[in-house]
């Protein structure tokens, strides 16, 4: 009952919400005239919640944080090099133990930026240095919004499709990203105090506009048979796929930080930041990179794969905490 009591607790309320989505999606796809009515919605959603990411970004918190700056390099390293890396390795080594389009999404996965929020909060809750995480998290999704698009065009490629980003994706990455982004952070200054009064009221805008990526995604996978194509072995290899990236980046993470001698509410910075990816940015990113028939069997690895880090990471911040 102790075991069970556990696994409940860590489950993601969003995560439920996410799978609910996919079965919606499943069950009653968009079709016809409605597919194009939910484009555009989707391209909506996704450009206010970079917006809202823009706004939220605190100067004062960066600033308060930023002369750790070897730390932060360590913090982007571990996101766009060690975990590129040995997401290529893998799915060079796992080919042929389920689809190219899965382990596309295990790639694309490898490529994105660290978390924000939940990176400060296990942070917070290990009783690491606070500050820096919220620079180095969020300097990891800034630099991601740039980043990951060229990793994606150097490392993934999705059966069908042409190597490289196309002229319309880096289009639609700097209409539906990148600018949105930079008008939220310019508008700080006005709207910040707004934003950061009415948290708890805007993160269902967030998340719903997850939900809303979520279900466009899937319901053109569907119509496209993507349930055709994914069997439930194709899903377990993507969670064990998970758990070995996962165990290896926090493995290495971890050996960095005690061979660098790192203070401890440093070296809980590099674990939680360095070892996290970003569903917040990945499912919108997707959206707006690869094709709405690809993003559904892109974005599987990304989500099982931030179930399971916030499952481990919320373990290893508690047992942090008792050992303080």
């Amino acid at each position: 009952m102790r075991m069970k009591s556990r696994l409940l607790k860590g489950l993601d309320p969003f995560l439920v919400l996410l799978v609910l989505t996919i079965l919606l999606a499943s069950l009653l796809p968009a079709r016809g005239a409605a597919v194009e009515m939910f484009r555009w919605a989707t391209g909506a959603a996704i450009a206010l919640l970079f917006f809202l990411h823009g706004a939220k970004l605190s100067r004062e918190a960066i600033l308060a944080g930023i002369g750790n700056w070897h730390l932060h390099l360590l913090v982007l390293a571990s996101s766009f090099m060690l975990f590129p890396l040995l997401g290529w390795a893998m799915a060079r080594a796992a080919t042929g133990l389920t689809t190219p389009e899965i382990l596309s999404g295990l790639l694309y996965l490898s490529v994105l930026p660290s978390t924000v929020q939940s990176s400060i909060a296990l942070t917070a809750i290990a009783g690491g240095n606070v500050p820096a995480a919220v620079c180095s998290a969020s300097l990891s999704n800034i630099t991601g919004i740039i980043l990951t698009p060229l990793m994606v065009g150097l490392l993934v490629q999705v059966q069908g499709s042409a190597p490289g980003i196309s002229l319309d994706a880096l289009q639609a990455i700097m209409v539906q990203l990148l600018l949105p982004f930079i008008a939220g952070h310019l508008l700080r200054p006005l709207i910040g105090g707004f934003i950061d009064r009415y948290k708890r009221v805007l993160m269902p805008v967030d998340r719903s506009s997850i939900l809303l990526v979520v279900y466009t995604a899937f319901s053109a996978a569907v119509v496209n048979g993507i349930w055709q194509r994914t069997e439930a072995l194709d899903l377990l290899v993507i969670l064990g796929l998970s758990a070995v990236l996962l165990g290896l980046v926090m493995a290495a993470n971890l050996f960095v930080a005690r061979r660098l001698k790192l203070p401890r509410g440093d070296e809980i910075v590099l674990l939680f930041c360095g070892s996290k990816k970003s569903i917040v940015s990945g499912v919108p990113m997707a959206g707006a990179i690869f094709a709405p028939a690809q993003v559904g069997v892109i974005i599987l690895p990304l989500m099982i794969f931030h179930q399971l880090q916030l499952f481990v990471c919320t373990i290893i911040a508690t047992r942090y905490r008792r050992g303080q």
